[in-house]
């Protein structure tokens, strides 16, 4: 019977009592600090003190929204039984407990104990957290004592001791990160998702995955298969064209747990099918991580859905947004850090970003590096610019980099690029195309234009498939779209026509036998190519047509891209010829001779091999990292509205709808003060086969109250 099953360490989504989370804590934290090589002990005495606080009645009264006069933090009050473990116990597991929710000083509500003691006084703030204290440590003493740490009696005078030695830790601590902080916190976090569940699950994580499923693959019909993966540098760069066999290569050199960065959710979500099925039956430990990632695994077992983002995957996919933290300090980077440290990562056509993106992307290499991460890029478009600045981050003798030669190159030659006025000029080639079963791609350059596009395309051709995917979707809807495009549309062997947004470019494998494209840089279009004839086999003669249209020459009617950017990505192209893979290469290397590298050291937290940020100490979110959100804000429809309110935070992603929030800022919309805080639409803005409507938007074009 659980010890003091009344006093509880949480209440929100059902009662867990103090003891059963310590316990879940200590196993999850004793669980970590194997696998990292750390001091077991340390690591489970420090989980089963870090929440004791919590059986101050202050506390416990906090629960029930009962809020002290004076600010009250668990975290401190749990520092009070410091002395009940050996002295060179001490001052790591002041790291683990003094900062697993609150940045020591600086924090955003001014709650860090630093913070507490300059806005009152050292004094005030024990007096504060000590009220009681006589009484409610007999209870904390007799719960650690179940939990077989030897407890002595606590006097108020060892209490504060051990208060003003953890004062005085933090006032005088260094630069750097928290190895123990970080493993206390993915202990903390992964012990209050899985409850009752967390001591079983544990026996899944921190395992390396079975990927000898990628070295059985040797094929002629792809030629990096018969390259050897085998090499002491640690890192790796791979250039090879969409569809040599990239993927399979870089699985092969890693040797331990793996994290896979992709740019788009709809490319997470593929290659987290793709690697399931690869390997899924001898690694059941493998995750993808995404705004909609939860939505999409509902299906799977509670385990399944709450673990995404917790430690000890044995394969995560995910994107640079959800590692970001790392490079800028933001809460939860130490328990990120340790996460990574270690592992193989793989980046997958890191190119792809925005400059703002790229520049963390290199940041995010250089301290991924610093953590003794092996890591290992992907790319089939990469300008020589970058290409020489990611070795000399990397050191080129750690770097074994591979290519195919020429006369190899030559077989993977599969388009014709033709270049045409408009997309009218190229009607009668589709309809010609969906008569013959075949599948046409149309990729757009932004939202509103597919919408344009594709409601043209479905009045004239209404008799054939067709479908339209892009970001602005509600996430439910999107989740049905990219079942349709992968298991539907990239599998029946009927005619069909796609139009998409560059949502489609990355790492999708679908093979389509004609695109129109508007003009983009010639990275992203050669990506975009890449959906085009994809499963040809090596050396087959068999080339596809990509129609490309002429760049706008008004910088407001080329955004997202600069233009020229695109005048150069287009002239460069062939016409009416075959684009050579030998010439790629040269051809990026003359839109983007040189690069102008965003300097963000000012924002990083490590510079030059060094960690510019205190130790225990979190940033704020950074301005930077705000850019990368392109699609933060929600917004819902109005007759979605009541269902949201009622409803949990799954169902409530269901319903909404990522947007810019430039967007829709000047609108003057109601918001909802649930989830969220999603924005109202009127029903008429939305359609589920056309996504948002964003001129359908006005404060006052709603058919219902707002709430």
């Amino acid at each position: 019977m659980t010890k003091y099953k009344h006093i509880l360490a949480k209440k929100k989504d059902g009662e867990v009592s103090l003891t059963d989370h310590l316990i879940a804590t200590a196993d999850a934290a004793a669980k970590a600090a194997e696998y990292w090589g750390f001091d077991q002990v340390i690591a489970r005495e420090g989980a089963l003190l870090h929440d004791i606080g919590k059986a101050s009645p202050i506390f416990q009264a906090m629960l029930s929204n009962i809020r002290p006069y004076h600010p009250f933090r668990h975290e401190i009050a749990s520092l009070f039984f410091l002395s009940l473990l050996p002295e060179d116990h001490q001052y790591p597991i002041i790291e683990m407990i003094i900062g697993h929710h609150k940045s020591i000083y600086d924090d955003a509500n001014h709650l860090g104990i630093i913070d507490m003691i300059d806005s009152m006084s050292p004094e005030t703030v024990f007096r504060n957290h000590s009220q009681g204290f006589g009484e409610w440590s007999i209870i904390a003493l007799d719960i650690l004592e179940y939990l077989g740490i030897e407890a002595k009696k606590i006097t108020i005078e060892n209490a504060n001791n051990s208060f003003e030695k953890t004062v005085e830790y933090c006032e005088n601590i260094g630069n750097g990160w928290s190895e123990w902080r970080g493993l206390l916190v993915g202990a903390d976090h992964y012990a209050s998702a899985l409850k009752e569940s967390a001591h079983d699950s544990l026996k899944r994580v921190f395992k390396l995955p079975d990927l000898s499923y990628y070295h059985s693959l040797v094929s002629q019909d792809y030629p990096l298969s018969l390259i050897s993966t085998n090499s002491p540098q640690k890192h790796t760069i791979l250039k090879a064209p969409t569809g040599s066999g990239k993927t399979h290569f870089l699985l092969k050199r890693c040797k331990n747990r793996v994290f896979y960065i992709l740019p788009y959710q709809a490319s997470i979500n593929a290659m987290y099918e793709r690697i399931r099925k690869d390997i899924g039956d001898h690694t059941d430990d493998i995750r993808f991580l995404h705004s909609t990632s939860r939505i999409i695994s509902t299906g799977n077992s509670y385990q399944e859905v709450v673990l995404q983002d917790k430690f000890g995957a044995a394969v995560k996919i995910l994107t640079p947004h959800q590692i970001a933290a790392i490079a800028f300090g933001i809460k939860g980077y130490e328990s990120m850090l340790m996460d990574l440290k270690g592992c193989d990562v793989i980046l997958d056509e890191i190119h792809t970003y925005s400059s703002i993106i790229q520049a963390i992307v290199l940041k995010i290499i250089e301290i991924l590096d610093a953590i003794d991460c092996r890591i290992h890029i992907g790319t089939a478009t990469m300008p020589t610019v970058l290409y020489e600045k990611i070795i000399d981050v990397l050191g080129s003798h750690t770097v074994y980099e591979i290519s195919l030669k020429d006369a190899v190159l030559h077989g993977y030659d599969r388009h014709i690029v033709k270049k045409t006025e408009s997309f009218e000029d190229v009607f009668s080639i589709i309809e010609k195309a969906v008569k013959d079963k075949k599948k046409v791609l149309v990729v757009c350059n932004t939202v509103g234009k597919s919408q344009e596009l594709f409601q043209k395309i479905s009045d004239i051709w209404d008799k054939y498939p067709s479908m339209l995917i892009h970001s602005r979707f509600k996430r439910s809807d999107r989740k049905h779209l990219e079942e349709k495009l992968m298991n539907t549309y990239c599998k029946e062997r009927n005619g069909c026509i796609v139009v998409s947004t560059q949502v489609i470019e990355v790492s999708l494998d679908i093979s389509f036998d004609l695109m129109i494209t508007e003009a983009a840089p010639l990275d992203s279009l050669i990506q975009r190519f890449g959906r085009i004839n994809r499963h040809k086999r090596w050396g087959e003669k068999q080339l596809e047509e990509v129609y490309v249209l002429p760049p706008p020459i008004d910088e407001k009617k080329a955004r997202p891209y600069l233009p020229d950017v695109l005048k150069k990505s287009y002239d460069i192209l062939p016409d009416n010829d075959i684009l050579r893979e030998t010439d790629i290469q040269s051809l990026l290397d003359f839109v983007y001779p040189d690069i102008s590298f965003l300097d963000i050291d000012l924002s990083a937290v490590f510079e030059r091999n060094k960690w510019k940020l205190k130790k225990l100490r979190h940033k704020h979110k950074s301005a930077l990292l705000e850019l990368l959100d392109i699609d933060t804000v929600p917004c819902i429809s109005e007759t979605d509205a009541e269902s949201y309110i009622e409803n949990n935070r799954y169902t409530r992603m269901e319903m909404e709808i990522p947007v810019n929030y430039k967007s829709i800022s000047y609108k003057k919309l109601a918001q909802l003060k649930q989830g969220n805080y999603p924005f109202l639409i009127p029903e008429r803005a939305y359609s589920n086969t056309l996504g948002l409507l964003l001129n359908e938007i006005s404060s006052n074009s709603f058919e219902t109250a707002i709430l």
